[in-house]
């Protein structure tokens, strides 16, 4: 079949109102305009901290890095795409010309002629058991779509999709109806993987619980099978029904997107954001001191669980008006413990490095088993934290009441291996930090 002309221009709308155009000129360059509406409007925001509400238009890597941001990082989910909907080319606005009608946060891409339709009403098709099912068993295939397929983005690089829940029944949204639920497959269910990764769906959703036992906001979410089909049941947070029926996008951007980084650097050592720099954009948020408390036991939390993957995409904020934001909830954690070890299928605790470095007085490093209590009150130092040492000891003498909260709450069937390799990591970790 032959592909169509590449796409040149789209519109992007927030909740039935137009935001601005983001153009790709005959020279290649990126550029976006806020539309004058947009900014005299009283839900007027910017669509990135990158790319700040301004009269004029903004030009270059800044603006293709924020909309390539929205795509899925894997190359290979990519082609997949532009295969599926018969796209001219693996571009970003080629490919978002094609799923850009739902993605993370309250963007929508729509051609420069079109609007949404009834941005805030909900038209959906019921869908059985067997029938979502049937939609997680194709998300791997490229067969073609017809012009009225369900086209979403969501960015990342684990195979996923996104449904709509409603009153108990889920449905495939039509046309602008925004999707509520993140349906994610087991790692290892589709890729020869290196290392073992099919009991992803269920470490997920225990470190979500461990994050939650520490108090800290996360993304709810639960474990669900539809026939032979197991996911993970992520709720999301960037939408959210009224009282009256209608389903809004909240807008919200990851931290690659509001530092201007492309997702190819999302890992601190490809120039991807790192602690200090986090915390810098954090100084400028509604609540700066709970937001950096958050992100800084976070960032503990995941040397506990080994949870190598906190990188720059994985940390988002909400966009307020005016240009105000704030800390989302936290998601997409998977903790390393499972895997660990010097065996076929495993990695070397001596190899393993967070996604963020921790500061020592004289260099840093992200060797997770090197990363000592010295490096965190450095960092918490040097970023302005006080009561580091404080904030530190309180979550390390909460974490056997963390454990056995967790552990009583895991529910018959649940993998007991990958409980105690999780849970007693922990420990080990925990007891490190405090005696290092």
């Amino acid at each position: 079949m032959r592909r169509r002309s590449r796409t040149t221009r789209l519109g992007v709308w927030m909740n039935g109102l137009r935001v601005g155009d983001w153009l790709v000129d005959g020279h290649g360059t990126h550029i976006w305009t806020y539309d004058p509406a947009w900014l005299a409007s009283p839900y007027r925001r910017p669509i990135s901290l990158s790319l700040p509400l301004s009269g004029a238009p903004s030009r270059g890597q800044r603006v293709r890095r924020y909309f390539d941001n929205l795509l899925p990082d894997s190359p290979e989910i990519r082609r997949r795409i532009q295969r599926r909907f018969n796209a001219p080319s693996m571009t970003p606005m080629d490919l978002l010309a094609e799923i850009g009608r739902d993605c993370v946060g309250a963007v929508q891409l729509l051609p420069d002629d079109q609007s949404p339709q009834d941005p805030d009403g909900i038209a959906a098709e019921p869908l059985s058991e067997a029938q979502v099912a049937a939609v997680l068993a194709q998300i791997t295939t490229a067969a073609y779509a017809d012009a009225d397929d369900f086209r979403i983005s969501l960015a990342g690089a684990q195979e996923k999709t996104a449904l709509l829940f409603l009153r108990g029944q889920w449905y495939k949204p039509k046309g602008p109806t925004a999707t509520t639920h993140i349906l994610k497959l087991p790692i290892g269910q589709k890729h020869a993987h290196a290392v073992d990764l099919r009991e992803s769906v269920e470490n997920e959703w225990l470190c979500i619980q461990i994050l939650q036992a520490y108090g800290l906001p996360t993304a709810k979410a639960t474990i669900e099978t539809f026939i032979d089909q197991k996911v993970l049941v992520v709720e999301r947070f960037d939408r959210r029904l009224t009282t009256d029926g209608r389903l809004l996008r909240l807008p919200q951007e990851d931290l690659c997107q509001a530092l201007g980084v492309g997702p190819e650097q999302k890992y601190e050592t490809e120039g991807g954001p790192g602690i200090p720099s986090v915390m810098d954009v954090l100084l400028g948020s509604d609540d700066p001191a709970e937001d950096r408390r958050r992100f800084f036991l976070a960032q503990v939390v995941f040397l506990l669980l080994a949870a190598i993957d906190g990188h720059g995409k994985n940390f988002s904020i909400f966009l307020e008006v005016d240009g105000r934001y704030r800390l989302t909830p936290l998601y997409d954690v998977l903790s390393a413990h499972p895997i660990l070890g010097n065996g076929p299928g495993q990695i070397a605790p001596q190899k393993l490095k967070m996604a963020m470095a921790w500061q020592g007085e004289r260099n840093r490093t992200y060797h997770w088993q090197q990363i000592s209590r010295r490096h965190i009150l450095e960092t918490a130092k040097k970023c302005g934290i006080p009561y580091g040492e404080v904030l530190l000891d309180e979550l390390l003498s909460n974490t056997p009441h963390v454990i056995d909260t967790v552990g009583a709450k895991l529910y018959p069937g649940f993998p007991q291996l990958l409980a105690e390799s999780i849970l007693q990591g922990m420990k080990q970790k925990a007891r490190q930090l405090t005696t290092s």
